[in-house]
């Protein structure tokens, strides 16, 4: 059976037009390529920078040291010539000293002695010994004292000021209190008071270390309470 074509459809009838148009476009391709210009790009100096570094001659910096000062003067010695019968006016007075082996000894102890005595350093602050110095009757009798004496301030009242002060100080070895300072204060003349009532109080009994009295360091709280 022989197939049928359509007049649209037949590729046949157009070979030699597609033929001709693909000749067209490898001539005019061919041409094209030898009609383009190739141009060799050179090695241009031009957009290069060239820096001739010239190393700068260093030329040293001549110093004119300053002359050395002139020597000292020597001083000269003059020597009087004094002829035999010129007697002299000034003669030198020799103090008779009486010094004896015990005149000596006796300067040279008192002289240790002296410098022994400047050279006791200062007695050391403990804050902690074998037995602690103690308010006269006891810790009971120092609350009684403190409650006795310790006059709340007016400041105080008004401003409604209540807390502990804290105090340091040293009872040495005597058993008296020296060296009374405020640890930490709560102001309103509290503070004052404390340190007023700690230093008009009475005599303790020394703290010990090793069967010696010795200073110690003491802190005290002492509490203001409104009533």
């Amino acid at each position: 059976m022989q197939i049928k074509k359509y007049a649209a459809a037949d590729l046949e009838r157009r070979k030699s037009t597609f033929f001709s148009i693909g000749l067209l476009l490898v001539l005019a391709t061919i041409y094209c390529l030898f009609e383009f210009k190739f141009y060799e790009i050179e090695d241009s100096e031009l957009g290069k920078l060239h820096l001739d570094l010239i190393e700068a001659e260093v030329v040293p910096v001549s110093q004119q040291l300053p002359p050395p000062p002139p020597p000292p003067p020597q001083a000269t010695t003059q020597i009087e010539i004094v002829s035999n019968d010129e007697e002299i006016a000034e003669e030198l007075e020799i103090a008779d000293l009486d010094i004896d082996d015990d005149s000596q000894v006796e300067m040279l102890v008192s002289e240790y002695i002296a410098e022994a005595q400047e050279e006791i350093e200062e007695e050391e602050i403990f804050t902690i010994v074998e037995k602690m110095p103690e308010f006269p009757g006891g810790i009971q009798a120092l609350f009684s004292y403190l409650g006795k004496n310790i006059e709340y301030p007016d400041l105080a009242k008004d401003a409604k000021i209540e807390g502990k002060v804290y105090i340091t100080f040293v009872v040495n070895s005597k058993g008296e209190i020296d060296n009374v300072m405020v640890l930490r204060g709560i102001g309103g003349g509290c503070d004052e008071e404390a340190v007023r009532v700690v230093k008009s109080m009475p005599t303790w009994i020394p703290g010990k270390q090793r069967g010696k009295s010795v200073k110690v360091q003491y802190n005290l709280p002492i509490n203001f309470i409104l009533k």
